[in-house]
This record gives structure tokens, C-alpha cells and sequence, in this order.
């Protein structure tokens, strides 16, 4: 499939000139561009690299000299990345899923196929489970009894989605992402050794051998509009009411939501992020690789944490975090200056004790 110069701007708002019925039909590189490719270069240290390849076209930065490049086409834009959503939408067919329902699908008679549907081969679907128009399904996927996905769905091989978990529109399920499994969770007949230290910080009575008692999970997942959901990543069911994601978040590969997590709307979460049971995050939460949250805490609205901090206590709205425990952005920084320093202040403790300790002995 090619494009026009003129669709591809008019898709963007954004301002083109030159040829504008020349046709692309994918994006690339600037060095590495052939002919039928839009040259990526929105930022003027690419522009070398226009030069080194053989595209046409390409995407440029305001007020670049495209005919001096030597190009026929070009399209402005002002924001990149901005420009690259656009665009990439326009480029991605999808996965190829042949429209209706494969005759390899295991499909309860009580289910309900909106029309559009596109299954692949070995779904399995429950009973009373109902998909909403446009639903694009892929090979082994399992859905579960009593589950409701809206329309436009893309669930790609493999995902697993739970009974009764209920799902809004233009949902996005990767590779692999288990959605509704049970919550973790489990007591001891006795207070057990980490209720323990929860309550003294650190301190044991006498230690006795307990086996863990089961807490079943009643809840199940609700799930927004325009969700996406990373490979491999996991939402569990809640225990009694539903663990919650709002409309708009986009969870990354590996990231783990707990049972009885409510996650706000228009959230970002990156890979390995990890949030602990019956927590609270708010609405445009920004949580970098390797984040973890826990259990039974607030995080405020809009909420940035950088990578690998770790929010043991409530964090108020508007936040910026960092760090292990994570402290306030400028107070992790000027923890960490300080904390560089600590050898040379050792060393000028030690020679004030060794002078103070020749004085001593003199007197």
C-alpha cells in the first residue's frame, strides 16, 4: 500500500511542498532510504544522511532547504515524535487475520461475535463471553467465561484474558499478557513474621512454622477505552471488588498490576514497573523502568518517577520522584552529591582525629 505526499501531510496537519502526488509505502532511515521510502530526517543533524540515501521525500524539520538536498517532495513538521504517531498509523497494516472465524476456534454457543470479527486459528472463547464489532483476535488466544471486550479490539497470540474481565474500545493486548489471573495472596492461621515487621520495622518475636492459607480472588479486571496492555505483563483480578486501569493507559512490556490496584487514566507505565496490591494511581502517572509501588499507598495525579525508584509512602499530586526510597527529584540529587563526597570527608575526619590525637599526646 503507497501513499500520496498530499494524504500523508493532510493525515499530519502539517504543510508540504513539491510533488505533492508523489507515493510512498513505508518509512525509513535517511541513509539507508530507497526511492518508494519517506526519508525520516526531522532534525537537522539528519540531514547527511539524505544526502547518503536515494530517497524522494522525506519528513523534515520547519525551514529546511529540501531542493537543496536534493529532494522532490517534503513534509514539515514541527513536533517529531508527534509526527511519527501520525505517520506510523498510516504505515501498519496490522497483524494479517482473515476476516471471520477460523473453524480451528474453540467457540462456547453461548458467545456472542459482534460483526467484523477476525479469529484466528486455536482461540478459545467462553461461555456468555461477548467480543464487540471489528474485533481482531489472533491465533491462541483464550477468553474467558462471561468476558466483555468492546469494539475494535486487537488481541494478538497468545494473550490470556480471564472470566468476567470486562474490557472498553480500541483495546491493544500483546503477546502473551495474562489479564485477570488470581491476585497473590495469603495468610498464616498466626500473625505472621512479615505482619510482624510491618508493625515494629524490623523487629521478630519468636519464629514458628506456619503454612499459608489461600485468599481466593472474588474480583475481576475493568479495563477502559484505548488501552494497550505489553507483552507478558499481568493484571490480577481483585479480591472481593474489581482491580481497575482507566481510559487512555498504556502499560508496557513486563509490568505487573496487582489485585484490587486501581491505575487512573491516560497512564504510562514502562517495562518491569511493579505495583503492589490495593494501591491507588492516579490520573497521567508516569512510572519509568523498573518502578515499583507499594502496597496500600496513594500516588497522586500526574505523578513522575524516574527509573528504578522504588514509592514505599503516599505521594502528593504533581510529584516529581527518584531513588530507593524514592525522595523528592532535587533531594535525590543532592543526596547523591553528598553521598560522592563521603570519601574525602572521611579522610579529612581521619586526619583532623590523627592531628587532634598528636596535640592529646604532646599536652
Amino acid at each position: 500500500m503507497s501513499h500520496s505526499i498530499r494524504d500523508i501531510a493532510s493525515a499530519l496537519g502539517a504543510v508540504a511542498e513539491g510533488d505533492l502526488d508523489l507515493r510512498i509505502s513505508r518509512a525509513s532511515e535517511p541513509a539507508s532510504a530507497g526511492p518508494d521510502a519517506l526519508a525520516l530526517a526531522m532534525d537537522p543533524r539528519f540531514a547527511e544522511g539524505v544526502a547518503k540515501g536515494q530517497a524522494r521525500a522525506a519528513l523534515l524539520w520547519q525551514g529546511a532547504d529540501w531542493q537543496a538536498m536534493g529532494l522532490k517532495a517534503a513534509i514539515f513538521v514541527p513536533r517529531s515524535r508527534l509526527a511519527m504517531a501520525g505517520l506510523s498509523r498510516m504505515l501498519d497494516p496490522g497483524p494479517s487475520i482473515a476476516q471471520g472465524i477460523h473453524p480451528l476456534c474453540a467457540i462456547d454457543a453461548s458467545a456472542e461475535i459482534a460483526p467484523g470479527a477476525a479469529i484466528g486459528p486455536f482461540v478459545s472463547i467462553g461461555p456468555l463471553a461477548r467480543i464487540g464489532p471489528g474485533a481482531r483476535i489472533a491465533s491462541h488466544v483464550s477468553i474467558g467465561a462471561e468476558v466483555r471486550i468492546g469494539t475494535d479490539a486487537l488481541i494478538l497470540p497468545g494473550a490470556r484474558i480471564g472470566a468476567q474481565v470486562v474490557i472498553g474500545d480500541r483495546f491493544i493486548c500483546q503477546p502473551g499478557a495474562v489479564i485477570g489471573g488470581d491476585g497473590f495472596s495469603f495468610v498464616t492461621e498466626e500473625k505472621s513474621g512479615i505482619e510482624e515487621v510491618r508493625e515494629t520495622l524490623g523487629s521478630r518475636g519468636a519464629l514458628r512454622a506456619q503454612k499459608w492459607q489461600r485468599i481466593h480472588s472474588l474480583g475481576a479486571v475493568t479495563i477502559g477505552d484505548d488501552v494497550e496492555i505489553g507483552a507478558n505483563s499481568c493484571v490480577d483480578r481483585g479480591t472481593i471488588r474489581n482491580t481497575s486501569i482507566g481510559s487512555g493507559t498504556k502499560l508496557d512490556d513486563l509490568v505487573m498490576v496487582g489485585h484490587n490496584v486501581e491505575v487512573g487514566e491516560d497512564c504510562l507505565f514502562c517495562s518491569q514497573v511493579g505495583i503492589a496490591g490495593s494501591s491507588r494511581i492516579g490520573n497521567r502517572v508516569v512510572l519509568a523502568g523498573q518502578v515499583g509501588v507499594n502496597d496500600n499507598i496513594f500516588v497522586g495525579d500526574d505523578v513522575i518517577a524516574g527509573g528504578a525508584s522504588k514509592i514505599f509512602t503516599n505521594a502528593p499530586a504533581g510529584r516529581v520522584l527518584l531513588g530507593y526510597p524514592a525522595v523528592k527529584m532535587e533531594n535525590h540529587i543532592e543526596m547523591q552529591k553528598a553521598l560522592r563526597r563521603l570519601p574525602r570527608l572521611a579522610a579529612t575526619v581521619a586526619a583532623v582525629q590523627k592531628a587532634v590525637s598528636k596535640i592529646s599526646q604532646s599536652d
